[in-house]
């Protein structure tokens, strides 16, 4: 089962586009306040993990998640 920085280097590789000008991506950065995602948009992230990693993402998960960190602690966690 992939491991916490496999979670966190695909992550990344997502969410590149969504990154705004200047702005470095790291394990703080969060969804939708700094990088301005929508509920659609964080959808599409779940749905590129779900596809990529083979796992199903339970959407009661998504209220905890804030941070980059937050998702890739919890895609961990349900993956162990």
């Amino acid at each position: 089962m992939p491991e916490y920085n496999e979670f966190l280097a695909h992550i990344f590789d997502i969410l590149k586009p969504y990154a705004k000008r200047g702005l470095i991506l790291n394990e703080n950065s969060e969804l939708v306040t700094e990088l301005g995602l929508t509920s659609l948009q964080v959808m599409e992230l779940i749905e590129q993990i779900e596809d990529h990693f083979d796992i199903c993402i339970p959407l009661n998960i998504l209220p905890d998640i804030r941070t980059v960190r937050d998702l890739a602690v919890k895609l961990e966690t349900i993956t162990a």
